[in-house]
């Protein structure tokens, strides 16, 4: 059965996008820990990021790099928080967060709802600078 991202990426389910190319794939949290959290996740369903091909493993930070510098150009922030937590979709994945305490990337904590105008007005956003 595909997981909730590969639905995602196949056009099943809709998505707030950032970017995209032919291997990866990056969206915002729609239940984030603060604005502009941020999911980048290979377009290849593989359930645990350490099971990616090197290739692909590197690759992958790679883009993630470039999707967390359009992020912080956009959203007010300290840094940009990298966690890989893989427990709750069985697809790898990396969370980019911006930061402005070590709190924000607590996953304990309540989550933000935002609605999905705020989301795509955030998604526009870090499309453009990305």
């Amino acid at each position: 059965m595909a997981s909730i991202f590969t639905k995602i990426i196949n056009g099943e389910i809709p998505a707030h996008k950032i970017a995209e190319n032919e291997n990866f794939l990056a969206f915002l949290d729609i239940t984030p820990l603060a604005a502009g959290h941020t999911l980048v996740i290979p377009k290849k369903e593989v359930d645990y990021i350490f099971k990616l091909n090197d290739d692909l493993y590197s690759d992958l930070w790679l883009f993630a790099k470039k999707v967390a510098a359009a992020i912080e150009q956009v959203i007010p922030c300290k840094r940009i928080g990298v966690a890989v937590i893989g427990l709750e979709v069985p697809h790898a994945h990396i969370h980019l967060v911006p930061l402005n305490h070590v709190g924000d990337i607590n996953f304990t904590k309540a989550k933000m709802n935002p609605s999905s105008d705020e989301l795509a007005l955030i998604a526009e956003s870090i499309r453009e600078a990305f």
